[in-house]
C-alpha cells in the first residue's frame, strides 16, 4: 500500500457544468481510493471502486449516489493515480465533477510527479480466465427509459453494437490493446498497445506516449450538450473537437492517433477502480467506460477468476 506524503491540492472546472472544482489529495492510512464530497453536509466516504460505479453514460465514470453523494469523470485522475503508485488516497472534492484540467491525466500526473512513479506496492490481481463483456450485453440489461437516454445522450453504443472488452491472462503486467472504429475520417480505425509492467520504464514511456492525450468529441454536439447540463466546461484546450465533416478538428491533434490513445487512458483509470494492479491483457474493441466496468464485475463475479497477491 502506497499513500503521499503530504496533501496536493488542484482546481479547475467540471467538465459537464463548467462550474469551479476545488479537489485536495489527502495522505490515508486506509487502502484505496476514496472521495468525500465537501459540498454535501455529513458526506460519506465513495469509495472509487468498480461495484460503486452507478452511471457512465455521459462519456464518463462517475460513482457514488447520481440522486446523492457521487463524483463524475474520476477516469483520468484514477490513471494518473496509478501510474503514480498510488493506492491509498482520500481525495475531498467540492463540486460533482473532477476538474478537467487539460482533459487528459498528464497534469494529473504532473501533481504527483515528486511520488515514485512505480506500481512496486500495489496489490496484483491476476487473471486467470478469459473475461469477455459485449456490448449488445449493455443494452439488454437496461430498462426501456435507460435504453431511451442512451440514445439521446449517446449514441455511440448502438452505432458500435458489436464492440467488446476482454480480460484474459497475461504474466508481465497490464497489457491494453485498443482499437476504435468511427466513421469520421479524422479517426477511422485506430489501434494502440501499451504494457504497464511496474517499471519505471513503462511507466516513463505512458507519460511520454500517452498521458497528453485528450478526450474529444464533434463540436456540432456542444450547442446540443450544454443545452441539457453536459460539456460547459469544454474548451480548445482540453477537449479535441472534431468539425462538422469529421474530416478534421478545430484544434491541434498532438499525434493523428491521439484519440485511441486517450481511450487508454480511460482504460488503465476504469481498470484501478479493480482496487490493485490488474495482471492480463485487456483488448478493447470500440470499447467505453460501461464495458469495462461490465467486464470488471464479470471477473470479479467468480472467485475462480483471479488470484489476488498481497505486495
Amino acid at each position: 500500500m502506497k499513500s503521499i506524503a503530504k496533501k496536493i491540492k488542484l482546481s479547475g472546472v467540471g467538465i459537464h457544468s463548467g462550474l469551479p472544482v476545488n479537489m485536495v489529495v489527502k495522505p490515508s492510512s486506509k487502502p484505496g481510493i476514496f472521495f468525500r464530497r465537501t459540498d454535501i453536509k455529513n458526506s460519506d466516504l465513495i469509495p472509487a471502486h468498480f461495484d460503486n460505479v452507478g452511471e457512465t453514460l455521459m462519456r464518463n465514470t462517475t460513482i457514488g449516489d447520481k440522486n446523492g453523494a457521487h463524483v463524475q469523470t474520476i477516469e483520468h485522475l484514477m490513471a494518473a493515480l496509478f501510474v503514480s503508485g498510488i493506492d491509498s488516497a482520500v481525495i475531498e472534492i467540492d463540486g460533482a465533477e473532477t476538474p478537467i484540467l487539460d482533459g487528459s491525466a498528464y497534469d494529473f500526473i504532473n501533481a504527483f510527479a515528486d511520488i515514485a512513479t512505480n506500481q512496486s506496492g500495489i496489490k496484483k490481481i491476476i487473471v486467470k480466465k478469459p473475461i469477455v463483456a459485449y456490448r449488445n450485453e449493455l443494452v439488454k440489461t437496461m430498462p426501456f427509459w435507460k435504453r431511451l437516454k442512451t440514445i439521446i445522450l449517446n449514441h455511440t453504443i448502438w452505432r458500435h453494437g458489436n464492440g467488446y472488452v476482454k480480460l484474459s491472462p497475461n504474466e508481465n503486467g497490464l497489457l491494453i490493446d485498443a482499437t476504435l472504429v468511427y466513421k469520421d475520417k479524422i479517426i477511422g480505425t485506430q489501434s494502440y498497445s501499451c504494457l504497464l509492467d511496474g517499471s519505471k520504464k513503462s511507466v516513463d514511456k505512458f507519460i511520454k506516449d500517452i498521458s497528453k492525450s485528450r478526450t474529444f468529441g464533434k463540436y456540432s454536439e456542444w450547442e446540443y450538450l450544454k443545452a441539457h447540463g453536459m460539456g460547459r466546461g469544454a474548451n480548445e484546450n482540453n477537449v479535441i473537437a472534431l468539425n462538422d465533416t469529421g474530416d478534421g478538428t478545430l484544434n491541434k491533434l498532438y499525434c493523428p492517433d491521439e484519440f485511441v490513445r486517450h481511450k487508454i487512458i480511460d482504460a488503465v483509470g476504469d481498470m484501478f477502480t479493480s482496487g490493485g494492479f490488474i495482471y492480463g491483457h485487456l483488448e478493447s474493441y470500440k470499447g467505453s467506460h460501461a464495458l469495462n466496468n461490465l467486464v470488471l464485475r464479470k471477473l470479479f463475479s467468480d472467485e475462480s477468476n483471479y488470484e489476488i497477491v498481497e505486495k
